[in-house]
């Protein structure tokens, strides 16, 4: 089973309307849709925005349900000069910018317990993500997706996210899920459309984007369940 998380109504709304033979679970405060597209079976959710959120219904994901990978898609903000709106960045890591515990002798973004800054996606799945966005005509880009707490409306925050951390892509809830996933042993990937440039016009664009970028990468997380579909049909034969 695939899960598939994303923190508005607007990201995954439209996979919810696919889904057949629905069945609804409430848990943590999260409504969790399962069932069947194109025979492939998913869980999608709504976690709402922020790490907590994001970790909370992740855990609950994989306490209550079979998911043997888990997803994260919706928007973000640009990080680096060479990504735009409406780019698709697909995470090669995540990590946790707005943990701190320098002040005791850790780096920025150590994260206790994993013992590392950035989490490593999988590979399998974040390079067919990759190949389905390039052959649907998008602009691509692979690297570090930060989160964080915060709507990033700062160009010197920007600037320091992509200089400290290498960061293309900035959110809420992606690195909160991969730690969970990590902890879990879960494969997982995130793919983000870029929605705003992370600066002061931000608060501008975001509004004007989101719904665009959303249906960027509810388009691209359809055409890969799809071909989960044909995976297995091959697999069988």
């Amino acid at each position: 089973m695939i899960g598939i998380i994303g923190a508005m109504d607007v990201e995954v709304s439209a996979i919810k309307r696919k889904i057949t033979s629905p069945v609804l679970t409430e848990l943590a405060g999260c409504s969790f849709v399962c069932g069947y597209i194109d025979d492939v079976m998913v869980c999608t959710v709504r976690c709402n925005p922020g790490k907590v959120n994001a970790a909370l219904c992740t855990q609950a994901m994989i306490d209550h349900f079979d998911v043997d990978k888990i997803i994260n898609i919706g928007v973000g903000c640009s990080l680096a000069e060479d990504v735009v709106i409406k780019n698709i960045v697909i995470a090669d890591d995540v990590c946790q910018y707005d943990i701190d515990i320098t002040a005791l002798g850790e780096p920025r973004g150590f994260i206790n317990g994993l013992n590392t800054i950035k989490i490593e996606t999988d590979r399998e799945i974040s390079d067919r993500l990759a190949r389905i966005a390039i052959h649907s005509g998008e602009k691509i880009r692979r690297g570090t997706v930060a989160s964080g707490d915060t709507f990033i409306a700062d160009t010197e925050l920007k600037k320091f996210l992509n200089s400290h951390f290498g960061a293309v892509c900035g959110e809420m809830e992606g690195a909160a899920i991969g730690h969970v996933c990590r902890a879990n042993k879960i494969p997982f990937a995130v793919l983000r459309s870029v929605s705003d440039g992370g600066d002061e016009k931000a608060q501008l664009d975001y509004p004007t984007f989101k719904k665009i970028a959303a249906e960027k990468s509810t388009a691209i997380i359809l055409k890969y369940i799809a071909s989960e579909k044909t995976q297995t049909e091959f697999a069988e034969f």
